[in-house]
């Protein structure tokens, strides 16, 4: 069935081509020719006889990663002017609608630019809307925080985990170096850096991590 739909959309292409599109015969040779072309690489390559496999949106739609949100709350990213705009910019991720997290957090910066906490959001929202691609843009926006709030550890941390997960891990142990050398010694935050940092030194060295 696959083969007869295929032929008989190329019959009438070629027929709408010659009776209404009014081409110079050179030109109809050539649609003709790409036609063949399309149809032969159908036959070459295409399997009609394969059965549909249709996938449910909820299956396919990027998942919400709730310990990151947590992670995010413990570094103080629910507090303050930010909290209305990170709320609702989480209430669209979790439904999967990455682009809609993000552009919530868009209008949330054209109103406080300067706010830190919301650029912190924006980095994490555009690496989750990337499928956890470091985008040129969520770089910008961790860069940006670490300039607002050079004090506050999350927008370094969360910009070396990115840079981790993706793969970048010198990248990410530089990041992460610079940050655990101004944390204090024995803090929570210090002791997640420093076992951060002996994964990275395992993964760079290239030997395989030991499992619990």
């Amino acid at each position: 069935m696959g083969w007869v739909a295929a032929l008989l959309l190329a019959a009438l292409v070629m027929a709408a081509l010659v009776l209404l599109g009014r081409l110079p015969r050179i030109l109809i040779e050539l649609a003709g020719a790409a036609l063949l072309l399309g149809v032969a690489g159908y036959a070459w390559q295409g399997r009609p006889n394969l059965p549909g496999s249709p996938r449910d949106p909820a299956q396919t739609a990027p998942r919400f990663d709730e310990d990151l949100a947590k992670l995010r709350d413990a570094f103080g990213g629910r507090y303050g002017k930010a909290a209305p705009w990170i709320t609702m910019s989480d209430g669209f991720a979790r439904q999967g609608k990455t682009q809609d997290a993000a552009n919530i957090l868009i209008s949330g910066l054209r109103a406080e630019p300067g706010n830190a906490d919301l650029w912190v959001a924006m980095g994490n929202a555009l690496i989750a809307h990337s499928g956890g691609v470091v985008s040129p843009a969520a770089q910008y926006s961790y860069r940006q925080a670490m300039s607002l709030a050079p004090q506050s550890s999350a927008a370094p941390y969360f910009y070396g985990l990115a840079l981790a997960q993706s793969g970048q891990y010198a990248e990410a142990r530089k990041v992460w170096g610079d940050l655990a050398a101004h944390v204090t010694a024995g803090t929570p935050l210090h002791q997640m850096l420093r076992a951060d940092l002996a994964q990275l030194d395992v993964l760079l060295s290239g030997q395989p991590q030991s499992r619990p």
